[in-house]
C-alpha cells in the first residue's frame, strides 16, 4: 500500500521482521547524508535540493517509541481519537504498549480520528496529555476518503458516489475498523453492515462462505445488491480471494490522512515545526 502511494517520489520502503537489520541494510546500500553538512541556517531548503537524493536523508519508523534504545532525533506520537487509551492498562492487560507517563518523552501528539469525537472528548484526550507535558503540541487529523477503487483492477477510480443510497457491507481486519465503519456512514449511504475481522487476519475460504452469507441477507431484507467495501490494507493482505464473491461488487476504499486545522495547529503549522525542531536538534549540535 506504502508502495503505491509513494510511487514516484524519492522514498525508500524497508519491510523486515527485524527492523534495525533492515534499517541497517538499507543504509549499507543506499549511503545517507548527515543534516549538518548540508544544514544552514535559514537556507535548507536550497542546501537539500542540491543533495544527492538517491541516499537517505531522513528515517521514519512506525511504532518506534517503545524501542528505548533507538537513538531518535523527534518523536511523535499517534493517538487513536476514538479509543485514545483504552482501559489505561499495559499490554497484556490493555492496549498500552507504555504507561501514559512516557509521553514525557514525545515532541508532538496527532490526535487520529478526531473528525470521529465529540468535542467533549476531544477536550478530555487534550487535558490528559498536557497533564502529562503542558508543552507538548498537539495536533488532530482524521482520514480523508479519495475514491473507490474495484478489486481486480486498482488502476480504475470509481467516485464516492457511487455508494449514495446503497447497502454496503464493511469488511475489515484492522486496529480501528470503529473508524472505517463510521466513515462509510457518513457518505451517504441508505445502510452500513459490517463484518470484522482480528486486526492483520487473512481472510480463508470459510470466511468468504460467511460474507457471502451476509450478502444474501442484506440482499433480502433490501431488494438490491449489496456492495462491499474494503479498506487498502485488507485488499494487499489478499487481493485474489475477494473474486470469490462475484457477482458481488467489492471495492476497496482510498483515502489519506489530513491535518485538521485547528486554531494555529494546520499543515502548514505541522510542517513549520517539523523543520523548527530539526533546526534546533542539528544546529544546535553544530554550535555545540
Amino acid at each position: 500500500m506504502l508502495t503505491r502511494h509513494l510511487r514516484g517520489k524519492s522514498v525508500k520502503i524497508g519491510v523486515g521482521a527485524n527492523r534495525a537489520a533492515t534499517a541497517a541494510c538499507f543504509l549499507k546500500r543506499h549511503g545517507y547524508l548527515d543534516p549538518r553538512d548540508y544544514l544552514v541556517e535559514g537556507n535548507w531548503h536550497e542546501q537539500g535540493s542540491r543533495i544527492n537524493s538517491r541516499k537517505i536523508g531522513v528515517v521514519v519508523l512506525d511504532d518506534g517509541m517503545q524501542h528505548w534504545s533507538l537513538q531518535r532525533d523527534i518523536e511523535i506520537v499517534m493517538v487513536n481519537g476514538l479509543t485514545p487509551w483504552g482501559n489505561h492498562q499495559i499490554l497484556p492487560r490493555g492496549p498500552l504498549r507504555e504507561p501514559l507517563k512516557a509521553l514525557s518523552r514525545a515532541d508532538v501528539v496527532v490526535v487520529h480520528h478526531a473528525n470521529l469525537v465529540s468535542e467533549h472528548n476531544l477536550r478530555d484526550i487534550k487535558l490528559m496529555v498536557q497533564e502529562v507535558k503542558k508543552s507538548l503540541p498537539i495536533f488532530f487529523t482524521r482520514m480523508s476518503p479519495l475514491h473507490f477503487f474495484e478489486v481486480g483492477n486498482m488502476n480504475t477510480r470509481i467516485p464516492l458516489d457511487i455508494i449514495c443510497n446503497g447497502v454496503v457491507l464493511c469488511v475489515s481486519a484492522i486496529g480501528s475498523a470503529n473508524a472505517f465503519v463510521q466513515g462509510m456512514e457518513k457518505m451517504g449511504t441508505l445502510y452500513v453492515d459490517r463484518l470484522d475481522f482480528s486486526d492483520h487476519h487473512s481472510l480463508r475460504d470459510t470466511d468468504i462462505e460467511m460474507i457471502r452469507m451476509k450478502l444474501k441477507e442484506l440482499e433480502d431484507k433490501f431488494g438490491s445488491m449489496p456492495v462491499v467495501v474494503i479498506t487498502e490494507k485488507d485488499y494487499d493482505r489478499d487481493p485474489e480471494i475477494l473474486r470469490h464473491l462475484s457477482p458481488y461488487k467489492v471495492m476497496a476504499l482510498c483515502s489519506e490522512l489530513q491535518i485538521i486545522p485547528c486554531r494555529c495547529n494546520g499543515d502548514d503549522d505541522f510542517k513549520k515545526l517539523l523543520k523548527e525542531m530539526v533546526e534546533v536538534k542539528f544546529l544546535g549540535a553544530n554550535q555545540n
